[in-house]
């Protein structure tokens, strides 16, 4: 008898899905406990796993479509495994750190191409496909042991469209260029997203104000530490938990950077719960370090490495993005030397990193190269005046430029 695979509750606030990947089409057998379908909601991506072993018999509602919570967007049968274990479309169980199973088909391993396989295609690679209408085949594999990665799949498409532009240019002599569209709906993450930072524009009195940091002495500490803090917690020492811990000090300093509008009256709090911005599968998103005055090192960086992790796999849970009291973002990752970051309402501060680049600065009054970053404080002027704005951001300057501040809480 077939069984329903429906929508599950994931969130009181959420009554409607976005249906994003099959990881596995009708008629394919999988065992029990392995993903057949990614779920997108306006903050997060999860998934729904084989009620049993066996296959599913229908799909009714396909990739892109909207679907809500408790809808019947299948149907599975139990069935017993194909024998000798090999049949076609099988799945095995997903042990922790092994990828999706992929509807890509194909056998070829010419050229280091993927195949059918599971283990060939990872989870990221298996989404970009789905979304470019892509088999896995079509692409050439560049990752270790023959895996198809993310970047694979969209060099392969990239180069793909520009052979047939220059093929359609060819043939069409004096035509021009062959001129398309690709019309793709929002996800329901990034539709979110997107109203988030309109609203806070329209909300909230936003001012924007700057500051650069020497970085020579925290890199010369983090150099110093990076190999026993490595082989301590098997973690790197990054320059996030250096800010994290800068933001708690100058929150102490300059608590209306923490404090919130909720409608006429202002929230202060007794405790910091900071978002990190990290890049997911979906887009950004920035799950919050809880109660970080009680966090050591370590442990920001260990929970950051999660939530990265997380993240590009589409697992960060609901709860993990909730809250939160002010947000750090880096785009120096991305190789930005100056933005201007936007709140994240209702919370009245985010601060910007960018990169770190030598630059000529005046030193005892010599002309010296400096490893420089730098940094921007978005704030909510409703709740943070300029001047506490400059003394929130001149501290966090202060404290980077001298971490043994962080130490000796002077």
């Amino acid at each position: 008898m077939a069984m329903e695979i429906v929508v599950p509750a994931v969130g009181e606030s959420i009554s409607e899905v976005q249906i994003g990947e099959w990881y596995i089409s009708e008629g394919q057998w999988v065992a029990l406990d392995t993903d057949i379908v990614g779920l997108e909601t306006d903050k997060a991506t999860f998934d729904v796993p084989a009620p049993a072993g066996g296959k599913i018999s229908r799909i009714v509602k396909k990739a892109g479509e909207m679907a809500a919570i408790g809808d019947v967007i299948g149907y599975f049968e139990e069935a017993p495994e194909p024998a000798g274990g090999s049949g076609a479309g099988e799945s095995k169980p997903k042990s922790q750190g092994e990828p999706k199973s992929s509807p890509a088909s194909g056998s070829s391993d010419n050229g280091g191409q993927s195949h059918q396989g599971s283990e060939k295609v990872m989870p990221a690679a298996s989404r970009e496909l789905a979304q470019r209408g892509m088999q896995a085949h079509q692409a050439k594999a560049t990752g270790p042991g023959g895996r198809l990665l993310k970047e694979d799949v969209i060099a392969s498409a990239s180069t793909s469209a520009k052979g047939r532009e220059l093929s359609t240019t060819s043939e069409s002599a004096g035509a021009g260029p062959l001129r398309t569209e690709e019309i793709v709906p929002l996800s329901p993450i990034r539709k979110r997203i997107a109203e988030r930072l309109v609203s806070a524009q329209h909300e909230a009195a936003l001012l924007t104000t700057f500051n650069e940091i020497d970085m020579s002495n925290v890199m010369d500490l983090r150099n110093q530490y990076k190999d026993s803090f490595l082989n301590k917690y098997g973690i790197k020492l990054g320059f996030m938990s250096f800010f994290v811990k800068a933001v708690l000090d100058g929150m102490n300093q300059v608590p209306q950077i923490a404090a919130q509008m909720r409608g006429k009256e202002l929230v202060y709090r007794n405790y910091y719960d900071i978002g990190v911005a990290v890049g997911g599968g979906k887009g950004l998103v920035v799950p919050v370090l809880r109660n970080v005055e009680r966090m050591s090192f370590a442990e920001i960086e260990l929970t950051i490495a999660d939530f990265a992790k997380k993240a590009k796999d589409n697992k960060i849970g609901l709860e993990q993005l909730e809250g939160g009291c002010f947000t750090i973002t880096n785009g120096g990752v991305y190789g930005s030397l100056l933005s201007t970051p936007i709140v994240n309402p209702p919370q009245s501060g985010v601060l910007g990193m960018h990169g770190i680049f030598e630059r000529p600065i005046a030193l005892n009054g010599q002309v010296v190269i400096r490893p420089m970053m730098y940094v921007a404080l978005t704030y909510d002027h409703r709740v943070v005046d300029g001047r506490e704005a400059v003394t929130f951001l001149r501290r966090v300057k202060e404290v980077i430029e001298d971490p043994t501040r962080m130490l000796m809480e002077i």
